[in-house]
């Protein structure tokens, strides 16, 4: 990426920057930037070709000056502020400021607030006056002693905890500028990454989380997860998208990883015989899932090999980055480069950086999916190897304390294979136990005060950062999640699993619309609440919710759901019917009313 010989922000040290790394540049800095574009623009000649294909001189002709610095196409005076940042300094070249800012025991001023970002560091003040960093982990899939170096890093220089996020990945909090090398260093020496992990960039890859273990499934995704994981580390043209991307690989087997809720996702499907294909395990491919802003990923008609996934992934990245739009950040992802285009033409600009065509076949001729346990990432499950077992460890919202990694790395090598893995409901797995080894894992589970049983709601119960970690959440999203898991499930005796979504802000890390409950954090009266939504899903139950009600304080919510879980119960068609199936089958005033203390329920 080419720098320009100016840069607006170093040349005049009297225009601040804004203190906030999102807050919109000061009277001063548009006058100033005017003044610089304008000076630019009259030293350059113009120069641009008409729809007739004719070159002009006119620079009133209100076509792109194909003369003037251009960044992917767009003229320099058009980008965003942050693709500014990125064009007068590439922020994967920021390692010297990384030192001096740990030499110097500072904080970033914004442009380098959001470069450092690229290397997965977070200064997360006002919330917390320190970083956060988050890691790389394709597949999420970890081993014993890299959970015990992380673990190391957290208890030196950290929060003395880790935190599994929804994209079953890791962050760890706390950390001050004079460590930040520190940890990079000691990443790197674990055999990790976080490059890439924040700001314009592919988040973490996420696999079916007992992908190669589980006896439902119909391909082994991992290694297709971990080989795009590598090439996007190698390949440095991939670290500059106009905005995040989330890239997900699902085996077709007994647990989801969402896959509908990301920009790509590779989902493993069986073609029978009778078919124009061969028949087979293929992929199909959805694309633009992006919940925060109400779209699920949806098929775009194309079936690929296994093997071509990778190419096919880093071809989409790349008309993505080519194309996608670098001035407006609120309609810079995936999903408004295809609204903009249509499917048809987005296929066809892909196919050109292909050395292979994309086959077409229709879903509907695709064997249908089995059906997905929902609390299959909780308990004792037998892995597709004979004699081996899988289980999954119940941590609430995903908090992690560094005893309880280490405690954890020692029974993944002393019952296990020594590895671990994440998912992206923000528990862990320890796969490949041997029945014999079986008891002394459990009970070594309960002596670190973990379980791997948890009651329906806990279960599914998944809340991001929330205002003790992030400056943009309304509420304490993971202590409230937790009170009310616990509130529901020791009053009530479910028997299905409830999923519980809870985040702090409109971005909706931990995806509120897809919740059996989504709560979305709100003030209230100078009090924190929420908003209420019911019936959202994923996968086979794939549903945005619906508003229940608009703003409610904490304080009120546990008596509402209570109300609304009486009826479930009460009213329900017979015992197999689910809170979701519930919730669907009621208007929304209905629920409303079921949700009021003097609601009488026939």
């Amino acid at each position: 990426m080419s720098s320009p010989s100016v840069s607006p922000n170093r040349t005049n040290p009297t225009v601040p920057l804004p203190l906030d790394a999102n807050a919109p540049f000061t009277i001063e800095q548009k006058q100033y930037l005017e003044g610089f574009f304008a000076g630019l623009n009259q030293s350059i000649p113009f120069v641009a070709q008409t729809p007739s294909g004719h070159l002009t001189a006119d620079p009133d002709s209100n076509l792109p000056n194909q003369a003037s610095p251009t960044c992917h196409g767009t003229p320099v005076e058009d980008l965003s502020r942050e693709e500014l940042w990125k064009y007068e300094e590439n922020p994967l070249d920021v390692w010297d400021k990384l030192l001096a800012h740990a030499n110097e025991d500072r904080p970033p001023a914004p442009d380098d607030l959001f470069r450092f970002k690229f290397h997965g560091l977070f200064y997360v003040a006002p919330a917390q006056d320190s970083f956060m960093l988050r890691l790389r982990i394709p597949g999420a899939t970890l081993t014993s002693s890299q959970l015990r170096g992380l673990a190391l890093i957290a208890a030196d220089w950290g929060s003395g905890r880790a935190d599994i996020t929804t994209r079953a990945n890791l962050q760890i909090r706390e950390f001050q500028p004079r460590d930040i090398v520190r940890v990079l260093n000691k990443v790197q020496s674990l055999g990790m990454s976080s490059r890439g992990s924040g700001a314009d960039n592919i988040r973490n890859i996420t696999a079916s989380p007992i992908s190669g273990l589980d006896p439902e499934e119909l391909l082994d995704v991992l290694p297709h997860a971990e080989a795009l994981g590598h090439y996007i580390l190698n390949s440095r043209d991939l670290y500059d998208l106009p905005r995040k991307f989330n890239v997900a690989f699902d085996n077709g087997g007994s647990i989801s990883v969402l896959a509908d809720t990301n920009d790509i996702g590779f989902l493993a499907v069986r073609v029978p015989e009778d078919q124009d294909l061969p028949a087979g395990v293929y992929f199909r491919i959805v694309l633009c899932g992006i919940t925060g802003h109400r779209q699920f990923a949806t098929d775009c008609g194309v079936l690929i090999h296994p093997h071509q996934s990778v190419a096919i992934a880093a071809a989409i990245i790349r008309v993505f980055i080519a194309n996608g739009d670098r001035t407006d950040r609120k309609k810079a992802r995936l999903k408004y480069l295809v609204d903009r285009w249509g499917v048809a033409k987005f296929l066809e600009e892909t196919e050109k950086l292909l050395a292979f065509p994309l086959m077409r076949l229709p879903a509907s001729a695709c064997i249908p999916r089995k059906p997905i346990d929902r609390a299959g990432h909780i308990g004792i499950h037998p892995q597709s190897q004979p004699g081996l077992h899988f289980i999954g460890i119940s941590t609430p919202v995903g908090r992690l304390p560094v005893s309880q990694m280490n405690a954890l790395a020692t029974i993944a090598d002393t019952c296990g294979s020594g590895d671990l893995r994440l998912t992206v409901w923000q528990n862990l797995i320890l796969p490949n136990i041997p029945t014999e080894h079986l008891e002394s894992a459990k009970q070594q589970i309960l002596a670190a005060g973990l379980n791997f049983t948890a009651g329906p709601v806990l279960s599914g119960t998944v809340a991001c950062t929330g205002n003790q970690g992030c400056r943009f959440a309304a509420t304490d999203t993971k202590t409230h999640a937790v009170a009310l898991a616990h509130h529901l499930d020791e009053r009530f005796k479910l028997t299905q699993p409830i999923n519980l979504h809870v985040t702090g802000c409109p971005h909706s890390c931990a995806q509120h619309y897809i919740g059996d409950i989504g709560l979305l954090g709100v003030k209230v009266g100078g009090e924190e609440g929420y908003q209420v939504s019911l019936g959202g899903g994923s996968d086979q139950d794939q549903a945005l919710a619906r508003e229940l009600l608009p703003a409610v304080p904490f304080t009120e919510l546990p008596p509402i759901l209570a109300h609304l879980f009486t009826a479930f119960l009460d009213t329900r068609i017979d015992e197999n019917e689910t809170f979701l199936a519930f919730t669907r089958r009621h208007s929304i005033d209905d629920l409303r009313r079921f949700a009021q203390p003097t609601s009488e329920v026939a």
